[in-house]
């Protein structure tokens, strides 16, 4: 799995800006080593979990030393296991000292976010359900934790406030009512046609927003008998999707309501970086 084009075009600052974050002025520990030494390392697994984050740790090493190899022996969106040699790299030592901690804070970071992701896609496999993710990213990471997402085996809710429109309760009482804020919704993107969901807390809510004509609604904190309700009153009729405080021990029958979409805030929120470390010779 390789980032789009949309990701890929945001790797270069993202690197960027952690290695002026973690270099500064530069390297004091790595400027002990000599200049002329080579070394070989390699990236190991120490857990069990799914692979992301290649591009960015490529990256790195390519704004370093482009004379640093780096040879993969997994792929973004692999099953890894502990003790599996993910890649081996060659170069320069000070420029593999010096870009280790970066390269691997991104990798951990987004296997992590994918790792969390296969688990709750595996969960509700058996189902209909698609996983999706939310804005609760780590600023200035989004796109990368959200091609995580993916490589994880999750789809992408909206990436941003730019490219759908979420209706939520300040929303609909500012607009008056669910109906006015779904008709300004629709005129304002005749042009550019977008998502348009209604966030709702009730069945009573649900019916307006059907009426309304909204794409999807978003069922905020229902019970398991309040989804199912709104799954047969839906049927047909519009896409419903689940959200609030859904685990991975309530995804399963939150899947079996009959909703299409769950949003989880912890894929991206909770992070437990998958553990990995290089090693050099």
């Amino acid at each position: 799995m390789n980032p789009d084009s949309l990701t890929l075009a945001t790797v270069t600052k993202q690197v960027a800006l952690a290695l002026a974050e973690d270099i500064g002025a530069g390297d004091l520990t790595a400027s002990l080593i000599p200049a002329d030494r080579k070394m070989s390392g390699t990236v190991i697994a120490r857990e069990t979990g799914i692979l992301a984050g290649r591009a960015w740790f490529d990256e790195v090493f390519a704004q370093l030393d482009a004379t640093v190899v780096i040879e993969w022996q997994a792929a973004d969106g692999e099953a890894v296991t502990a003790d599996q040699v993910l890649c081996n790299l060659t170069g320069p030592a000070c420029s593999l000292l010096t870009g280790e901690r970066t390269a691997l804070n991104f990798i951990q970071l987004l296997s992590a976010v994918a790792t969390r992701t296969h688990r709750f896609t595996e969960a509700v496999k058996a189902t209909r359900c698609q996983i999706l993710d939310t804005r609760k990213t780590i600023p200035g990471l989004r796109l990368a934790q959200k091609y995580a997402v993916r490589c994880g085996g999750g789809s992408n809710h909206r990436m941003g406030l730019f490219d759908a429109v979420l209706i939520k309760e300040n929303h609909i009482s500012s607009a008056g009512s669910i109906a006015a804020a779904v008709a300004r919704a629709q005129d304002q993107t005749t042009r550019q046609p977008v998502l348009v969901e209604v966030e709702v807390e009730s069945i009573d809510e649900l019916n307006q927003a059907i009426a309304a004509q909204a794409d999807r609604v978003l069922l905020d904190n229902f019970s398991l008998s309040e989804l199912r309700s709104a799954a047969d009153i839906a049927h047909g009729k519009i896409e419903l999707e689940a959200s609030g405080g859904i685990t991975l021990e309530t995804v399963v029958e939150v899947a079996e309501t009959g909703v299409d979409f769950i949003s989880v805030g912890e894929l991206t929120k909770t992070i437990d970086a998958l553990d990995l470390s290089m090693r050099l010779i």
